[in-house]
């Protein structure tokens, strides 16, 4: 069974930010980056630029909700940062999970 654990630490954030991959799209954008240990790391990054308190948790609860249909094929050993855009908290899951899906297709995460 794959253990996921989040990302709760400034430094780690900073770290997956300024030495990390990453990929971008009008609804999300992804920052990988590989860590040491054998599993899967996940942050959420939601701005006030994403709007009011309500807004930023729908994108947070999408975000999470897309994630865990695909994290049985996410490989092990890698931190993994989500941001919400203005548009996450208007858009549906499956529009959610299928730019998360390309998106950890082109950075190699997806078996």
């Amino acid at each position: 069974m794959i253990k996921k654990e989040t990302i709760t630490k400034n430094r780690d954030f900073r770290r997956v930010y300024n030495k990390g991959k990453y990929f971008s799209s009008p609804i999300l954008i992804t920052y990988i980056i590989k860590n040491r240990l054998n599993s899967i790391r996940v942050g959420i990054t939601t701005s006030k630029k994403t709007g009011n308190a309500v807004k930023r948790n729908r994108s947070r609860r999408i975000i999470r909700e897309a994630f865990r249909s695909l994290k049985s094929n996410v490989k092990n050993g890698f931190d993994i940062i989500f941001v919400a855009r203005a548009k996450t908290s208007a858009v549906k899951t499956c529009d959610v999970l299928k730019d998360m899906k390309r998106e950890l297709l082109k950075l190699g995460v997806l078996e």
